[in-house]
């Protein structure tokens, strides 16, 4: 990934965003080389939820029978990815100040952490039951589902079902593109656009905008 030096996230920056957010896509390369047929010429990527401890440690299960198994058996590397308050900025809003409208060139805005880790599969029922507990904690707080038993039915006979994924985090890679490399004024005219189309993420696009704008500007 391309990380302009005025896209580069902060450690603080990243750690921030990561823990409002809970859902990505594990990529798995493996480690076999070529095509035979099988389409293990490329990586798996697994839509999931996730739990992350803010430090560096990532917690999430799979069905048994996904895809990735193989590939995670034979080379225990993965990498997560999360993005999120993605917008498109049209050729007018990038048009530089003075210079015809319709010759800009349109971009987009984005935020998106790329985590890179070493994987341990989990089979043991008990340290499942604890995973999903802490998925159920995470994820939906005081919703009244009893905690998972690795010993007491339903949960027993279900536990079989999944495999438990641990990732240790050993780098990063994290970028937030939200205009940084243009001019203050012409930054504060793309967030005031931003408040005006007012689409699904624009708020949030505009928020990430004027907030690093204010940081360089202090």
């Amino acid at each position: 990934m391309l990380i302009h030096p005025w896209d580069a996230a902060t450690d603080e920056e990243w750690r921030s965003w990561l823990a409002e957010h809970s859902f990505g896509q594990l990529i798995a390369p493996g480690c076999r080389g070529g095509d035979d047929g099988d389409g293990r010429d490329l990586p798996i990527v697994v839509a999931t939820h996730f739990v992350f401890d803010g430090a560096s440690t990532v917690w999430l299960h799979l069905a048994r029978p996904n895809p990735i198994w193989p590939l995670l058996e034979e080379h225990p590397r993965a990498l997560l990815c999360v993005i999120d308050d993605y917008v498109y900025a049209p050729s007018a809003w990038q048009a530089l100040p003075g210079t015809p409208p319709e010759l800009g060139i349109p971009t987009s805005y984005y935020t998106t952490v790329q985590m890179e880790c070493d994987v341990r599969i989990i089979d043991d029922p008990a340290e499942k039951a604890v995973l999903l507990n802490r998925q159920l904690g995470r994820l939906e707080p005081g919703s009244g589902r009893v905690p998972v038993s690795s010993v007491d039915d339903p949960d027993r006979r279900q536990l079989p079902g999944i495999r438990g994924i641990e990732l240790t985090v050993t780098g990063v890679r994290a970028k937030v593109k939200y205009a940084g490399s243009k001019e203050p004024d012409h930054r504060r005219e793309i967030a005031d656009r931003l408040a005006e189309r007012g689409g699904r993420s624009d708020a949030a696009a505009r928020a990430h905008l004027l907030r690093r704008l204010d940081q360089q500007s202090s």
